[in-house]
């Protein structure tokens, strides 16, 4: 940063922080301390370059990012109003030239980001010490630089960065088991071999030494080979398998467990990004409006509160949606309207006059917040009526006039395409099938179609990132219209190729 130098806190924003902290407190919010920082926009736009962190290791990426949002600020674009990080104690950010009603609507946003850091159950194996790990991260980056040179370490860097993204999120939740199988005695397992029945005298006629020898042999050959082949099952965390497997120098094994540990950590905040802005955005406009809007205030929160939710037609707004599907929950379990006897209701007129007067909803949504994220808390809760009722169509340009129109209201259709944005946040299924493919020592990757196709380009660029690792030609089949497609780079030249039963295993046997 350019400055540390921090702006005081004015003691009008000092005294609403305490209220808004205590009130929240009252509804159930149950966060991490919040320490919020006062910065001017250039202090701001800095942090926000480096992900909210004040620290990280150099690179290029982050100089870009902090001209993008300088220019989007000089040009009146947009602004910064909120920054916050998962991290105990939490940390959050406020730019001194935003207005007093927007200092105390981002405070009640924050305070709700971080109880849903501290109680969602897909944050619960992040690295709560963050902001000293990206420190960390930091020193140990600048001594790889000193050792080997600024443009040597970048350049590797971009190659980890590329590749970012292909770990597995779930993993931090589940054991899998060992990635290699153990190996098994020899003397407890004897090789099998074909042999036919047949009389004694005839044994050595029908079931020839030599010929038994041989298939014993070759059975040996092929199990000792399947011995020390890696993956024993396909692998999602490909970064975990580059760092155990590739040969790497030590200082890139280093910096490759860098990316691979942040991308860990940044992961939980893609896969439910709807449900923590959403639940954010119901906490500070339930804290706001009840309670922390003066007179003279409610023009200008009511323009920066719609300002927030605005989506427009074809268009995804997270915090609109999330916002939205955590009202209808409450209203929905306040009434009672779920469960056997209303899904059974067949008057529409019934189910819209429908009221038991359970009170539940408060209850059911901090349920929510706790367990789900974005791709289950939208396919359960999505429902033809919610659709409806905010009329989350699809949309698309018509090609003759250019002009927006609708091109479905099939709720089914609607919320399929939003799993599909959704799932792995966003990003294909990707597993290393082999690691030693044809016995050349190659990497075998595969792609898991779940719907959309891959994008063949990005898909080349990630083998040329991965071979850089690697070392040896790199592979990776993809079904691209209904055909299953091999994508393999040497070194030298892309290329590809429709596989056919003559291309030897893992070919036609994965995904």
């Amino acid at each position: 940063m350019a400055s540390h130098t921090l702006v005081p806190f004015p003691p009008e924003l000092l005294a609403a922080k305490k209220q808004i902290r205590e009130q929240a407190r009252s509804y159930g919010l149950d966060f991490f301390n919040v320490i919020y920082e006062m910065c001017d926009y250039e202090q701001m736009n800095q942090i926000a370059a480096y992900g909210g962190f004040p620290q990280r290791y150099p690179h290029w990426r982050f100089g870009m990012e902090y001209e993008r949002l300088r220019k989007q600020h000089f040009y009146g674009l947009g602004r910064i109003y909120e920054m916050v990080i998962n991290n105990d104690p939490c940390y959050a950010y406020l730019q001194e030239s935003n207005a007093l009603i927007d200092q105390k609507l981002v405070i009640a946003h924050v305070y709700a980001h971080s109880d849903f850091f501290k109680n969602n159950f897909w944050f619960s194996k992040t690295n709560r010490k963050m902001m000293d790990e990206m420190a960390n991260h930091s020193t140990r980056f600048r001594k790889h630089i000193e050792k080997h040179g600024y443009d040597v370490v970048e350049k590797f860097a971009d190659v980890c960065l590329s590749l970012e993204h292909l770990i597995d999120p779930y993993s931090m939740f589940m054991n899998r088991g060992p990635n290699d199988t153990a190996p098994v005695e020899a003397h407890r397992e004897l090789p099998h071999v074909t042999r036919y029945q047949a009389k004694d005298y005839m044994d050595r006629w029908i079931n020839p030494r030599e010929i038994l020898e041989a298939e014993a042999k070759k059975n040996r050959d092929a199990a000792a080979k399947k011995k020390h082949n890696t993956p024993s099952r396909p692998t999602r965390d490909v970064l975990l398998y580059l760092l155990q497997h590739a040969r790497l120098e030590d200082w890139q094994m280093d910096v490759l467990s860098i990316v691979r540990e942040e991308s860990y950590y940044f992961a939980p905040q893609g896969m439910t990004k709807v449900m923590n802005e959403g639940w954010a955005t119901y906490w500070h406009s339930t804290l706001m409006t009840r309670h922390f809007v003066d007179a003279r205030e409610i023009i200008d929160y009511a323009d920066h509160h719609s300002g927030t939710v605005h989506m427009p037609p074809g268009g995804f707004n997270p915090y609109k949606i999330g916002v939205e599907l955590f009202r209808d929950i409450e209203d929905r379990w306040n009434k009672g309207k779920f469960g056997k006897e209303y899904d059974e209701a067949d008057n529409l007129g019934q189910k819209k006059k429908w009221d038991k007067g359970l009170g539940l909803g408060r209850e059911k949504i901090f349920q929510v917040r706790r367990v789900y994220n974005d791709v289950n808390f939208i396919d359960e809760f999505m429902t033809p009526e919610f659709i409806e009722k905010h009329k989350f169509y699809q949309h698309g340009r018509d090609p003759h006039t250019g002009q927006l129109r609708i091109i479905s209201r099939d709720p089914q259709r609607i919320k399929q395409t939003l799993l599909y944005q959704l799932t792995n946040m966003g990003q294909p299924f990707i597993y290393v099938v082999d690691g030693n493919y044809g016995n050349r020592g190659e990497l075998y990757l595969a792609h898991q179609h779940n719907g959309p196709d891959i994008e063949i380009k990005y898909a080349m660029e990630s083998l040329k990132s991965l071979h850089k690792l690697w070392h040896r030609p790199v592979h990776l089949q993809a079904k691209i219209d209904d055909e299953m497609i091999l994508f393999t780079y040497d070194g030298h030249q892309p290329k590809q190729q429709t596989i056919h039963d003559d291309l030897p295993p893992p070919a036609h046997q994965v995904m």
